[in-house]
């Protein structure tokens, strides 16, 4: 083989290494930022793109990873990639102390979910993304929760979010990044808190037991008396009714028995008006003998007591007898 053989094999060996590493595929929703001799270039767009060997080389961003060991055990690694992922993103932080503004430390552990949209800032603001993230995530966390007492921050998750959110955004905005969500995951206090705790649930619980037994208690008692002061105008109504009843009876039994005793003494009037005799007396005649039936009926001894006018009435009963021997 030639020498000059030889030498066009190695250039086109060359030539075709060059090519090869010339070309750099991108994949969807990740980005490389590329330097040429060692100041920015550009930012490859997702697709094939073609880069001078030697000349122009990907810089290497470092990213967070998350594993678990042989042991169960969660560990957090980091390592360095020329691939920026533009998805997002989220970072589990571990269990911190925190001490609120009662001055009871808590462990609490938070998760952020961030999107990088600049990736240019990102590689060249700052020089370790997800530690800086970290670390001002913790201190963030601190301060808001400092500013709040342990029942606040036990009720208030949604609104130490919101602050965690507008603090975190406005200070990675500097850095190509966007964090769109942090929530708080696991808020434990101390156990001699969660031991005062259950026990001032627990009495309000019985607490609340006990005001919605009154308040049964009460309406039993209100649904009672109101069933009895029914019942008692029921029976007042009932009562009244009847004596109305009573008395209408009665009225129209006297109304009767007046008209009987009315037509009695036209019929006698006209009989004893054919005898040319007073009516009057006749009539006063027989009360009188009704009045010594009564007196005889009521007195258990052989005396009688006659009233005085008895005499005259003794007299006009001849005329009785000689009246009801005509009208035969």
């Amino acid at each position: 083989m030639s020498t000059s053989l030889i030498i066009v094999c190695i250039i086109a060996f060359i030539v075709i290494l060059f090519a090869i590493k010339g070309f750099v595929i991108v994949r969807q929703s990740e980005t490389c930022v590329v330097e040429r001799l060692g100041k920015y270039y550009k930012t490859l767009p997702t697709g094939v793109n073609i880069v001078w060997p030697i000349i122009d080389k990907a810089r290497d961003m470092v990213q967070r990873y998350v594993y678990t060991g042989l042991d169960g055990e969660v560990y957090v690694k980091m390592k360095g990639t020329s691939r920026i992922d533009l998805r997002e993103q989220v970072y589990d932080f571990p269990k911190q102390g925190v001490i609120t503004k009662d001055n009871v430390q808590t462990e609490i552990n938070a998760l952020l979910y961030f999107q990088i949209v600049d990736p240019v800032r990102a590689m060249y603001e700052i020089d370790n993304l997800p530690n800086a993230i970290e670390k001002l995530t913790q201190t963030t966390l601190r301060n808001v929760i400092g500013e709040l007492e342990l029942d606040q921050t036990l009720t208030s998750r949604d609104t130490i979010n919101a602050k965690l959110r507008a603090v975190l955004d406005d200070a990675t905005n500097k850095w190509g990044v966007k964090v769109n969500r942090v929530e708080l995951q696991d808020i434990i206090p101390p156990a001699s808190v969660k031991a005062a705790m259950e026990k001032q649930m627990q009495a309000e619980r019985e607490k609340r037991a006990a005001i919605l037994k009154a308040e049964g208690e009460k309406q039993t008692a209100i649904l009672t008396s109101e069933g009895e002061k029914a019942s008692q105008i029921n029976k007042a109504e009932a009562e009244k009714q009847s004596a109305i009843l009573k008395a209408e009876g009665l009225a129209k039994s006297k109304v009767l028995q007046a008209e009987a005793e009315a037509n009695a003494i036209q019929q006698i009037a006209e009989a004893v008006a054919k005898t040319k005799s007073d009516p009057a007396s006749f009539v006063l005649a027989e009360q009188y003998i009704d009045a010594l039936k009564t007196l005889a009926a009521g007195n258990g001894s052989k005396t009688v007591f006659m009233p005085y006018e008895a005499s005259n009435m003794l007299g006009s009963i001849g005329g009785i007898k000689e009246l009801f021997d005509k009208t035969k």
